[in-house]
C-alpha cells in the first residue's frame, strides 16, 4: 500500500505540474520561440514588418543581423516589354493550334513572347549589424515573434547579466525600432555597422547617425533607377556613443533605442522622381522625439487593430512546451492543435506585416528578401500565387490588407490596355502570369509557363469577391472599370473554335503543365536536355471557367450600378457559347478541351479546379458528376507537393467537404522541408520559421493554408453560410470568432462539441436572408428558423447554373457522399447580432 503522504506528495506534484504546463501554453500560445540563434541561417530568422519596412531578426548573441527590405526597392525601372510583332503571327498560331500543330505553334508563338525576358526583381537594402564584444559564450538563451503584439525579442546571459533585444516594424511612426537594455546598468558595449549588396556608399553623420545610399540593380539589361537610403540613428541612455567611418561605437549604455528609417525615390510604377533622402529623413524625424514606450505602444495599437479580430481555439497539448521547430518536426506524427492554431494566425500576422492600406501587395515572398537575384525574382506571379496571397484577406476580417492588391490591379488595367491593342489587336486590358512593381503586362518566361493571356482575368474575379463580403457600391463602382476592361479582353480576344463553334481563348495554356501526349525538346536552368511538355492549347479548362465567372460577374455589376446594359447583353450571349466542363476517360476533370489527362500527372499545378477553389462552379449539391471528376482529379494529382500547392489542396479538400483529407495536407505541409517523400514535388513543407517552403521560400503556401483552415470551418460560396463543413476527427472540439461571411456576415463567436455546433453568435452588417447549413438541429433565439427551399433570394448567395458536363463513356462516377446537413433560413436586419444554440 502507498503511503498517504506519497499519495498527497505525487497530488501536488501532478497539479503543479498541470499547472506550470497551463501558464506555459498560455505564456507561448501565439509565439514562434526557438532556444537557439538562427547563425546564418536565413530561414530560422524572425519576420517582422510594416507594409513597407521588413526585418529578419536573427537573434544572434555576439554578432546580431538584422537583415533590411523596402517594399519598394525593386531592380530596373519603368519598362514596357510588349511584343510587336505577336500581332502579325496571332492568326497563324491559331490556325496550327487548330489544326494541332502543337510544336509549330510553339516555335511560331516566339514571335508573341520573345524568350528571355523575366521581369524585374525585387531586392534588399541591406544588412544591419550589431557586434557585441564577448557575447560568444552566453546561457539561458531565449528568443520569439510575439504574434500578439508583433515584437521580435532575444534574451540571454552572459556573466551574470541578462541581455534583452525587442525589434519592430511600426505602421504608426514607420520607422524599425531595435530596443536593447540589460538587468545591469552600463552593461551595453557594441558596435553597429549597415552593409548592403547594392551599389553604394555607407557615412556616418555627428556621431550616432549611419548613413547609407544606394541605387537598385541591374537586370536583363536595363539599368537600376530606384535610388533608396536607410537611416539608422542611436540613442542612448547613459554611456558614450562614437563614430569612425562606417559604424557607430556604444560604450557602457543602460540602454539603447536604434531608430531605422528607410526609403526609396519611388513614387508609382511610372514614376521614381521622389527624394528618397528626404523622405528617409522626415520618418526619422518625426519618430525621433518619441520615448521608446510611446513607440512600443503606438506599434501594438495599430497592430491588434487588426490581429485581434479573430480568435481560434482548437484545443492544446504538452507539445506547447517544445520549441517552435520541434513542433514542426513532431507534427504530422503527434497531437499538437495548437500548432494549427499559431499557424494559421502566422498567415494573418504575415498579411498584416506585408500588405498595409497605400503600399505594395505582398509578393512572392511577401516582403521579405535576402537576394539580389531572389528565385522567380520575388515578382507578382500571378497565375496562382498572388491571388493566394490574398485569399485569406476578407474571410479572416483583414478586409484592408487587401487594399495594395486593388490597387495594383487598377494599376494594371491601366498599363494592360497598351498590350492588349499591341500584341492582340482588342480592347480592354490583359495581365499574363507574371508582372512586378512596374506593372509590367505582357508574356515573360519561356511560352511553356508565358503565354497565358488570363492572369488580369483570374486577377478581376477577386476584386467582384471582395465587393460580395462587404455589399459596397462605392467600392464596386470604384472598381467596375478594371472589371469591364478584364472583360472586354476576353470577349474580343476570344474565337471560335472549329470543332464544336464555341468560344475560347487561344492561344493560351493551363498554367506550367501540358499534356503528357505532347513534348518538345528543352533544356533545363543547367543546360541539360530534357522532355518538356507543349502547352500551348485553347479552350483549356481553367481560361472557361474563368470566362465564365468574369463575364457573370460584370453582367452582375452592371446591373447593380445600373450602367453598361448592352455590353451587358453582348457578355450574356457570350457566356452561352463557352465550353462546358468535361469529364474524361478516366473520371478525371479535364483539364484541356480534349481528353489529353494522365492519372500519372502530379503537376504542383492543379489549375482546372478554380472552378472548385476559389471559384463556385463545381458544388455537391448542385454538379455531383463535376463534384466527382473534381475529386478524382485531386486524387490522381497525390498529397505531397510544393508547399503553396499543399495549401491549394487544403482548401480544395475543405470544399470536396473532406475534413481529414484536408488535416492530412496540413500534416503535410507543416512537415519540415525535404521530410516529405513520394512525389517529384516531395521537398516542399515548413521551414524551421513557419516560412512555406516550396522550396524555396514562398510566402503563398502560408497565406493559402490559412485559407484552407478558414474554409474547414467556414464556407459562404455555395448558396449558404456553411459551418463546420470540413472538420476532421482531430478537431472534434473548438471555438472561432470574427470571421468574415459573403453577404455581410460576421461570426461574432463560434463553438462546436464532438463535431456538432453548440453556439453560434452571427452580425449582419448588410442584412437580408441568412441561410445557414449546419451539421445538427439548431434553434434561434427570440425568432423562428425555418427550413431552407428553393434558391437562397440573398443575392449575394446566388449561384449562376453551371453548364451540364460532357462525359465520356468510359468515366466512372460515384455519387459525392457528402454527410447530411440541415438548412435553414432566418431575415436579418443590419447592425443586428444574432445568437443561435444547438438543440
Amino acid at each position: 500500500m502507498i503511503p498517504q503522504k506519497s499519495i498527497k506528495k505525487s497530488v501536488l506534484t501532478f497539479v503543479l505540474l498541470s499547472a506550470t504546463l497551463t501558464v506555459f501554453a498560455q505564456r507561448n500560445d501565439l509565439k514562434l520561440w526557438y532556444d537557439k540563434p538562427s547563425g546564418r541561417v536565413w530561414e530560422k530568422a524572425m519576420p517582422i514588418g510594416n507594409g513597407r519596412l521588413a526585418g529578419m531578426v536573427y537573434g544572434n548573441p555576439e554578432q546580431e543581423t538584422i537583415q533590411l527590405n523596402e517594399a519598394t526597392l525593386w531592380s530596373g525601372g519603368p519598362v514596357r516589354m510588349d511584343s510587336h510583332t505577336a500581332l502579325a503571327a496571332l492568326p497563324q498560331v491559331r490556325k496550327l493550334i487548330f489544326e494541332n500543330k502543337r510544336a509549330e505553334a510553339a516555335q511560331l508563338a516566339k514571335q508573341i513572347k520573345p524568350d528571355g525576358f523575366t521581369g524585374m526583381s525585387y531586392q534588399p537594402v541591406g544588412n544591419l549589424y550589431l557586434s557585441f564584444p564577448g557575447h560568444d559564450h552566453y546561457e539561458n538563451y531565449y528568443r520569439e515573434l510575439d504574434l500578439k503584439t508583433a515584437v521580435a525579442t532575444t534574451t540571454y546571459t552572459v556573466n551574470g547579466v541578462t541581455y534583452k533585444r525587442e525589434v519592430f516594424s511600426s505602421t504608426p511612426d514607420q520607422v524599425i525600432i531595435v530596443h536593447l537594455t540589460a538587468d545591469k546598468p552600463g552593461s551595453l558595449t557594441f558596435s553597429t555597422s549597415l552593409y548592403s549588396p547594392q551599389k553604394s556608399t555607407i557615412t556616418t553623420k555627428d556621431k550616432n547617425e549611419l548613413v547609407l545610399s544606394g541605387i537598385s540593380g541591374t537586370t536583363h539589361g536595363i539599368n537600376g533607377q530606384d535610388k533608396f537610403q536607410s537611416l539608422v540613428k542611436v540613442k542612448l541612455d547613459g554611456g558614450e556613443v562614437a563614430a569612425s567611418d562606417t559604424s557607430i561605437n556604444v560604450t557602457k549604455a543602460n540602454s539603447v533605442t536604434l531608430f531605422i528609417s528607410m526609403a526609396t525615390s519611388f513614387v508609382k510604377y511610372d514614376d521614381i522622381s521622389a527624394d528618397e533622402s528626404l523622405r528617409a529623413n522626415n520618418y526619422l524625424d518625426k519618430a525621433w522625439p518619441k520615448p521608446y514606450e510611446q513607440l512600443l505602444n503606438n506599434h501594438i495599437a495599430a497592430y491588434q487593430k487588426y490581429f485581434n479580430r479573430v480568435k481560434l481555439d482548437l484545443g492544446t497539448s504538452d507539445s506547447v512546451k517544445n520549441t517552435t521547430d520541434r513542433r514542426i518536426d513532431g507534427f504530422a506524427g503527434g497531437n499538437d492543435p495548437q500548432l494549427v492554431e499559431l499557424y494559421f494566425q502566422f498567415g494573418r500576422y504575415l498579411l498584416i506585416a506585408s500588405s498595409q492600406p497605400g503600399g505594395q501587395p505582398a509578393n512572392l515572398q511577401g516582403i521579405w528578401n535576402n537576394k539580389m537575384s531572389p528565385p522567380w525574382n520575388s515578382s507578382f506571379t500571378i497565375n496562382i500565387n498572388t491571388e493566394m496571397n490574398y485569399w485569406p484577406a476578407e474571410e479572416t476580417n483583414l478586409a484592408e490588407m487587401h487594399e495594395p492588391y486593388v490597387q495594383m490591379v487598377k494599376d494594371l488595367s491601366v498599363t494592360g490596355q497598351g498590350t492588349a491593342k499591341t500584341m492582340y489587336g482588342v480592347g480592354g486590358w490583359v495581365a499574363h502570369h507574371n508582372t512586378d512593381i512596374w506593372r509590367i503586362n505582357g508574356p515573360v518566361n519561356d511560352i511553356y509557363s508565358g503565354l497565358w493571356p488570363s492572369g488580369g482575368v483570374w486577377l478581376s474575379t477577386q476584386l467582384w469577391d471582395r465587393y460580395m463580403y462587404s455589399g459596397d457600391k462605392a467600392y464596386l463602382k470604384s472598381v467596375y472599370s478594371a472589371l469591364r476592361g478584364a472583360a472586354q479582353f476576353y470577349l474580343e480576344f476570344m474565337i471560335e473554335e472549329p470543332e464544336h463553334h464555341w468560344l475560347v481563348i487561344s492561344p493560351s495554356l493551363s498554367p506550367e503543365n501540358g499534356p503528357a501526349a505532347y513534348f518538345e525538346e528543352a533544356k533545363d536552368r543547367n543546360g541539360k536536355a530534357i522532355h518538356k511538355g507543349l502547352s500551348i492549347d485553347y479552350g483549356v479548362t481553367m481560361d472557361n471557367q474563368l470566362a465564365f465567372d468574369i463575364f457573370s460577374e460584370v453582367i452582375d455589376a452592371a446591373k447593380i450600378l445600373n450602367i453598361d446594359k448592352e455590353f451587358a447583353d453582348k457578355l450574356i450571349a457570350a457566356r452561352k457559347r463557352l465550353p462546358p466542363m468535361q469529364i474524361g476517360q478516366y473520371s478525371q476533370l479535364q483539364e484541356w478541351l480534349h481528353d489529353l489527362d494522365s492519372p500519372t500527372d502530379h503537376n504542383r499545378h492543379v489549375s482546372h479546379l478554380y472552378g472548385l477553389y476559389p471559384s463556385n462552379q463545381i458544388s455537391p449539391y448542385r454538379t455531383p458528376e463535376l463534384f466527382d471528376a473534381a475529386r478524382t482529379s485531386l486524387i490522381y494529382r497525390t498529397d505531397v507537393s510544393t508547399g503553396w500547392s499543399m495549401g491549394w489542396k487544403v482548401n480544395l479538400w475543405a470544399r470536396l467537404l473532406d475534413g481529414n483529407h484536408a488535416f492530412k495536407l496540413i500534416q503535410n505541409q507543416l512537415t519540415p522541408t525535404g521530410k516529405n517523400k513520394g512525389s517529384a514535388n516531395s521537398g516542399g513543407g515548413t521551414y524551421p520559421n513557419l516560412f512555406d517552403a516550396h522550396p524555396p521560400f514562398q510566402i503563398d503556401g502560408n497565406f493559402g493554408c490559412a485559407a484552407g483552415i478558414t474554409e474547414m470551418l467556414m464556407q459562404s460560396a455555395d448558396g449558404a453560410l456553411n459551418l463546420l463543413p470540413a472538420i476532421p476527427d482531430a478537431w472534434q472540439d473548438g471555438a472561432i470568432s470574427g470571421l468574415r461571411a459573403r453577404g455581410g456576415f460576421e461570426i461574432v463567436s463560434m463553438k462546436w462539441k464532438g463535431g456538432k455546433l453548440s453556439e453560434l453568435k452571427i452580425k449582419s452588417t448588410v442584412g437580408g436572408n441568412c441561410r445557414l447549413r449546419v451539421p445538427n438541429s439548431i434553434k434561434l433565439q427570440g425568432g423562428v428558423l425555418k427550413t431552407a427551399k428553393g434558391a437562397n433570394p440573398n443575392f449575394f448567395y446566388k449561384n449562376e447554373t453551371t453548364a451540364k458536363p460532357i462525359i465520356s463513356e468510359k468515366a466512372q462516377l460515384k455519387a459525392p457522399g457528402e454527410k447530411p446537413t440541415l438548412l435553414y433560413d432566418f431575415t436579418t436586419q443590419a447592425g443586428k447580432t444574432y445568437t443561435l444554440t444547438g438543440i
